[in-house]
């Protein structure tokens, strides 16, 4: 295969400055563009995907609000709980205050117990719920021990979570544990929180916080001994997955008749909580992926034009060449080269706008570092984009037979 020279396609180029350079600006918008949105693409996919900590298949949620405070709320709960138990099919029953992506943060901030004054104070959720809520929720516990039936304190939201101050211990995560302590076992080390000093009693996999990616909850979270009080709580049930929908009805049903003076939201799966937290982030996928898919393609629609344009303008040198010796390999070669210069003098600066759009999103919007590796992808996509832009016309120049090219002179 012959070399086709570049030095009059670059002269054909300076002929038609102001067309080429508003093509290689357009180029180079879209490679910053690409670059960027591909990005902020794959980092909502990952958050959407990320891993809960739950069995999520086999947990049926119903939340539950009281229309007004009450004395004998864990009463309420034990008899609500047992209703649910005595439901065929339901395995475990628990009564959570929250639940990872149900919004619903509790947040503290605490540092290793004997940290000098002033020291740091690391932030993380704090889960409370009934006796066997690990168990219950799938939560897998790593290092340590359970909860014991004899840790577990009323909540007293009334009198100001005043339970939080009769707690001893605590189960944190893998993620705290090792922020905390890193190198080193945390059972039995303390946490300082609001000059109490909690025993660290487990350690468990990984868990997500209810309101994962906001700057303020970090992915750290410890599990308490204390009983829900508030007026809501949330049971989770635990069941075979085929059998989950219609236990959610009964059990609906049952903490109605056994109580009207409520209101209950309707019982629903974990997977639907998942997607109902993660739907804004659906959308915006979608959002990016047609803004990207319009950008490039107005970009091959330029390209194409352009081509189109020049084959129009160029019939009589094309016809010279053919009659020359030219082959219709030769005149395809030569757009494609002319098209590949154009797109790479447009990806080179599009690369540099696009690491100043990424720094323009991170003062602004919170944008993680744009990893340099998206830089060659996007170049790649606009080669790709622009040979296959060019190729109709470029086939359409390389079709047309000597004689006729000439004739038309």
């Amino acid at each position: 295969m012959r070399e086709m020279p570049v030095s009059p396609i670059l002269a054909s180029l300076r002929r038609h400055k102001l067309v080429a350079l508003l093509l290689v600006l357009q180029v180079a918008a879209t490679c910053a563009v690409i670059c960027n949105v591909g990005f902020m693409v794959v980092g909502r996919w990952q958050r959407m995907h990320m891993p809960s900590g739950v069995d999520e298949d086999v947990l049926e949620l119903i939340r539950v609000q009281d229309m007004r405070p009450r004395d004998d709320t864990q009463a309420r709960h034990r008899e609500d709980l047992a209703l649910l138990r005595a439901i065929p099919g339901v395995q475990s029953a628990v009564a959570v205050d929250s639940l990872p992506f149900s919004q619903d943060t509790w947040q503290v901030g605490g540092s290793p117990a004997g940290s000098p004054e002033g020291a740091p104070q690391t932030s993380f959720v704090l889960y409370s719920g009934t006796p066997g809520e690990l168990a219950t929720l799938g939560v897998r516990l790593i290092a340590g021990d359970d909860f014991a039936a004899v840790d577990y304190v009323p909540m007293s939201v009334q009198d100001n979570y005043s339970g939080f101050n009769r707690m001893s211990g605590l189960i944190v995560n893998k993620a705290l544990a090792e922020h905390l302590f890193p190198g080193l076992s945390a059972v039995g080390r303390q946490i300082r929180i609001d000059k109490r000093d909690l025993r660290i009693v487990g350690v468990v996999d990984a868990v997500a916080v209810p309101s994962p990616g906001r700057a303020d909850a970090p992915d750290y979270v410890a599990f308490t001994p204390m009983l829900p009080d508030a007026t809501y709580v949330v049971y989770a049930m635990r069941c075979e997955p085929s059998r989950c929908d219609a236990i959610g009805r009964k059990a609906s049903d049952a903490l109605l008749a056994a109580a009207s003076d409520r209101l209950l939201d309707p019982p629903q799966r974990f997977t639907e909580l998942r997607n109902k937290f993660f739907r804004r982030d659906r959308t915006m996928i979608s959002l990016l992926i047609a803004s990207a898919l319009g950008l490039l393609f107005v970009t091959a629609l330029g390209i194409a034009g352009l081509a189109s344009f020049w084959v129009q303008q160029r019939t009589r040198s094309i016809g010279i060449r053919r009659a020359i010796g030219a082959t219709r390999g030769d005149i395809l070669r030569y757009f494609q080269t002319e098209n590949f210069l154009i797109v790479s003098f447009g990806v080179l600066p599009g690369m540099f706008l696009a690491i100043g759009l990424n720094l323009l999103l991170m003062e602004h919007y919170e944008l993680p570092r744009l990893p340099l590796w998206y830089l060659p992808v996007g170049v790649l996509a606009l080669w790709i984009l622009g040979q296959l832009a060019v190729l109709s016309p470029a086939l359409r120049a390389a079709s047309v037979p000597p004689v006729v090219a000439t004739r038309s002179v």
